[in-house]
């Protein structure tokens, strides 16, 4: 696991410091040890967190007669059979690791013959030290993150953006077009990122660069098509899928755990895995206790439970940390208990397994139509979904205009077209309040209908609704907010994370189950807890869903939280971008309990946070060391 930099840039005469201060931004990604190749106008940058071949696994790695050189952050977990396979066809292989057999791979098969062979998570660039091309690739669901900048001659590719602001020819500048759309998804929704002409490799796409020229080309795409297997089959498939999973997500040299919750994704993990080390987190404000459910199945399984505690203080000093590692705005609040997770799971392992992925490959949000707890409501919106499509799409739009009452969310959800009311799982500000809240220069941005239509064109044939919707929160809420944070928040601590429910085999699971035996009356994501069943205690696969509940409401409303809030919010350059009359307005009523805008106020706050570290302060490590407590131990005092 590591972190991978690199540029071709024929105006900088002396790149070995430059690639050198790159690498530097991002040692957190890697911090064992570091590498680098400069050829002409181009310069590769590696830095190595070890975790299989420890000893021999530095990079760039060669082929046999140095004609052509990787640098490659991620895991191959199939990588000792394709080695096999590459070793009979005559390859030399001069470590025991799986980046080089994406080299190997590549000279035998080419860039889409090699993705077809592998299976992992994984950001790569190859470099041919002949012809000066270098062809790339990010996985198939995005797991591990790749950004570029392509402009007037300079090419940079990274891990993360913050490494591309010690190129010197890079002109960083803010996406003006990137803050409205934000204020409503609560991350960064465009394909061009926050910083002006930076951009996202998407998932499932490889590149090549070649004569200064750019190409981008997608190779995987998850494709949603029911198969006809009964449901106990069903539930076998899924069963036998995540077993072999989570054992090719358990190869290491080095100790793995587990994050754990009181929900059925990571405790099917753990349940398989059963590693030594188990870690849960709790805040000291929370009215639950998500860690005290998590030591709880610990116990019943005979595991080992770490279970930390964050404080108000220690939370709120986070922030800019944060953000900081993000590069980008997120205001998902799940980000700040992630970052103590992993800090806590880095005294003791450096590989942890994660539930991550789950929810949409089984259908197991809500929004996607399971919002009453009435059975009987549930069993009707069943059979609403049978009618032809006309007809309930009627009846949805009639729902819709109805005064509320109990289980109309439900039934309309359960009837409803998909584009007409789903946009992925977060929803902040609406578009009108957005733009309402933005000063003029800020209100052209696409709207977010462009935004996914995007996806939704790409499934438009399919009669599913449920479908569409797992398909736009792969390609938008998965891969630019829950696994962007996974990567930044295990990367922000050297903990390589890994996720077995996406995994390549898995998906081939998922893709074929019919809806009916995922999202019905009896639960949502209701095969995959079937077949948790065979591995979790009696009852604990059927828990509800909570996420990771974060007291943002409790911490605004003490007197110290709001006034650093109201100071930021109060700030000079904050009302360069915002009305700032109606933003402390609606932190005031906060405070005073008059609404509950903790979300929106939360999304505003993180965003000016982002933009105080990155073109304020230039985008300097904010110098804080959150600590997480655990208790009975003694806590150490660090700045």
């Amino acid at each position: 696991m590591c972190g991978i930099v690199g540029f071709v840039d024929k105006n900088i005469a002396d790149k070995k410091p430059v690639i050198e201060a790159m690498m530097e931004t991002i040692k957190h990604r890697g911090p064992n040890s570091s590498g680098e190749l400069v050829e002409g106008d181009t310069a590769f940058g590696f830095r190595r967190l070890s975790i299989i071949d420890i000893n021999s696994g530095m990079q760039p790695i060669y082929n046999e007669d140095r004609s052509k050189a990787i640098i490659f952050n991620g895991e191959i977990y199939n990588y000792k059979d394709v080695r096999k396979e590459l070793k009979k066809a005559g390859h030399i292989f001069s470590t025991e690791t799986d980046t080089e057999v994406l080299l190997h791979g590549f000279e035998e098969w080419g860039i889409e013959g090699l993705l077809k062979k592998i299976r992992g998570m994984f950001a790569f660039a190859i470099y041919d030290l002949k012809t000066g091309d270098i062809t790339g690739a990010r996985d198939f669901f995005g797991i591990k993150p790749l950004y570029y900048y392509n402009r007037e001659g300079t090419f940079i590719f990274g891990s993360e953006i913050k490494s591309f602001l010690k190129e010197p020819n890079f002109k960083k500048e803010l996406n003006k077009a990137a803050l409205k759309p934000y204020l409503t998804f609560q991350y960064s929704a465009l394909h061009e990122t926050f910083f002006k002409n930076v951009f996202r490799i998407p998932e499932g796409h490889y590149f090549t660069y070649k004569n200064g020229k750019l190409s981008i080309k997608k190779y995987w795409d998850m494709a949603f098509k029911e198969n006809h297997l009964s449901f106990e089959e069903t539930v076998k498939r899924i069963d036998k899928a995540m077993h072999e999973s989570v054992e090719e997500h358990s190869i290491s040299d080095v100790p793995v755990g587990s994050l754990l919750s009181s929900g059925v994704d990571s405790s099917y993990v753990t349940a398989i895995l059963k590693p030594q080390h188990t870690y849960s987190i709790d805040f000291d404000t929370s009215t639950y206790e998500e860690g005290s459910a998590a030591k709880l199945l610990a116990d019943k399984l005979g595991l080992e439970n770490t279970r930390g505690i964050v404080t108000k203080e220690e939370a709120i000093k986070s922030i800019p940390l944060i953000q900081y590692y993000m590069d980008e705005p997120d205001a998902n609040p799940s980000c700040v208990p992630l970052y103590f997770l992993t800090k806590l799971a880095s005294r003791d392992v450096t590989v942890i397994l994660s539930g991550e992925g789950a929810d949409e490959l089984f259908a197991g949000y809500a929004n996607y139509g399971f919002h009453s707890h009435s059975k009987v409501i549930r069993v009707v919106a069943e059979d609403l979904k049978k009618l032809p499509k006309g007809v309930k799409y009627k009846l949805a739009h009639g729902l819709k205009k109805m005064p509320n009452f109990p289980g109309r969310l439900h039934l309309y959800e359960s009837t409803a077209k998909a584009e007409e009311f789903f946009i992925g799982q977060a929803k902040i500000f609406t578009e009108k309040e957005a733009a309402d809240l933005v000063k003029p220069e800020f209100e052209k941005s696409r709207s977010v209908k462009d935004i996914v239509m995007r996806s939704y064109n790409k499934v438009s044939g399919y009669d599913d609704e449920v479908k569409k919707m797992q398909y736009l929160d792969l390609h938008q809420f998965m891969s630019n907010d829950i696994l962007l944070k996974a990567d930044r928040m295990s990367m922000a601590n050297s903990m390589e994370l890994r996720v077995p429910f996406l995994d390549k085999e898995m998906a081939k699971v998922a893709s074929g189950i019919p809806t009916k035996y995922l999202l019905n009356s009896k639960d949502s994501k209701y095969a995959l807890r079937v077949a948790a069943e065979r591995a979790l205690p009696d009852e604990w696969a059927k828990r509800e869903k909570l996420g990771f509940p974060v007291p943002i409401r409790d911490w605004i409303k003490t007197k110290e939280v709001y006034e650093d809030f109201r100071k930021l919010f109060s700030a000079d350059f904050a009302g360069e971008f915002f009305d700032q009359d109606a933003i402390l307005k609606m932190l005031d009523g906060c405070y005073r309990g008059e609404n509950d805008d903790r979300r929106k106020v939360w999304t505003i706050y993180t965003f000016l946070i982002w933009y105080k570290v990155y073109f304020i302060d230039n985008g300097k490590k904010p110098d804080v060391d959150p600590q997480v407590v655990v208790p009975g131990e003694k806590v150490e005092q660090n700045a």
